[in-house]
């Protein structure tokens, strides 16, 4: 059991988006058809694996079997009936099928937040529940939007659309793909954090010719360069200032440095390249105090200018705390209109024990505690709480 338990757990992780996607696109766009049925065929594998033992092909026994099934629903149902005999039978699910779908996820005529969702639910498996807790709505709240946009998916093609489509698109794919890898990484899911890594490099392979693509798969591989380091034994977070630079992965960082002289090479800037040449800064960088702090400033300058955002801003006060000075930053972050957003307060408590204000410091502490998503992040600012004699 234990055997076929694993296999089966790591067929789901690398290929249940695809298999998702092969059902859905045989069963006319029916996302919830295609879960139930995978979901089926799921416990089929659970009873029968262990006795029979495993199949050669694990995907392709979960989609057949979860066609099977679907088709036996559709038989039971009047109106299913009448489209049996135009479905035909699924194949085994390849990369392109997951990239079908989250391609499909981010049809435009779903609003952004439900293409993200939609990703984080049919791509990435993320329970609703999970979902509505990174946007900070009820569990009811979020299960409502993703009916509506499973709804408005019915009838859409499950398949890599053609370069045209590709290109309307991308935009939002590549928005969605940084959601889904920051989902992981902020909450410390590596699992979450590898499939956004992983959808970023198929695209940018499906896609040669398009730099941002590029410059997206180009950052997360170089901020998966540092994930080891970023917790320590006892499963506590580690800030980019403490890691050990020793056990940063020399090899990832290499690939994605030769990602974005790619991207660059391809003339036309924007957003993914130039953080990814922040993060380009950070990672070769001897410690956090020697990094280039002017170049980081710059790169955050040209960024603004491309795609002004209040979290850009203060990205740049913090490099600015490095170059002028934390009175300097202070200002900088101070001018923002980013209350809700944690690390704003958690930034500017930084700067404020930088200037020995230590009891303004635990006051923004604890506003940044207050507004923290996920269980890590409060230990973090509960310890540096504890610091501050708060």
């Amino acid at each position: 059991m234990a055997d076929a338990a694993a296999t089966l757990d790591a067929v789901w992780r690398t290929d249940a988006a695809g298999m998702r996607a092969v059902l859905a696109r045989r069963l006319g766009g029916d996302l919830d058809r295609a879960e139930e049925a995978l979901q089926d065929a799921v416990g089929s594998a659970l009873r029968r694996w262990p006795a029979e033992g495993i199949p050669d092909n694990p995907a392709g026994w979960l989609v057949t079997t979860a066609w099977r099934k679907a088709l036996d629903v559709l038989r039971r149902e009047a109106t299913g009936r009448a489209k049996l005999s135009a479905l035909d039978p699924p194949a085994a699910p390849t990369g392109d099928d997951r990239l079908a779908m989250i391609f499909a996820c981010c049809h435009p005529t779903l609003s952004e937040p439900s293409q993200v969702a939609l990703t984080l639910s049919a791509v990435s498996g993320l329970a609703t529940d999970e979902i509505a807790a990174a946007y900070l709505v009820p569990t009811a709240t979020m299960a409502q939007r993703l009916v509506r946009a499973k709804r408005t998916l019915r009838g859409a093609a499950f398949t890599v659309p053609g370069p045209d489509e590709r290109t309307e698109r991308l935009p939002a794919v590549l928005a969605t793909v940084y959601l889904v890898f920051n989902q992981g990484y902020d909450a410390v899911r590596r699992d979450l954090a590898r499939e956004g890594l992983e959808l970023a490099g198929q695209l940018a392979d499906l896609m040669p010719g398009e730099p941002e693509a590029a410059g997206l798969a180009a950052l997360l591989t170089l901020h998966e360069a540092r994930a080891a380091t970023r917790v320590d034994a006892d499963g506590r977070l580690v800030l980019l200032a403490d890691q050990d630079r020793s056990r940063w992965d020399r090899s990832m960082i290499l690939s994605g440095v030769r990602r974005l002289g790619r991207a660059v090479a391809l003339g036309a800037p924007g957003p993914y390249q130039l953080q990814a040449a922040i993060a380009v800064q950070h990672a070769l960088a001897p410690s956090y105090a020697d990094t280039d702090w002017v170049a980081v400033r710059g790169h955050y300058d040209r960024l603004l200018e491309l795609r002004p955002s209040p979290v850009a801003a203060l990205g740049r006060a913090v490099a600015t705390g490095f170059v002028d000075g934390p009175a300097v930053a202070l200002a900088e972050v101070e001018a923002l209109e980013l209350s809700g957003y944690r690390m704003w307060h958690a930034t500017r408590a930084d700067l404020l024990v930088k200037l020995g204000r230590a009891g303004e410091a635990a006051d923004a502490t604890r506003r940044a505690l207050a507004l923290a998503t996920n269980d890590a992040e409060r230990d973090l600012l509960r310890r540096r709480l504890a610091a501050l004699g708060g």
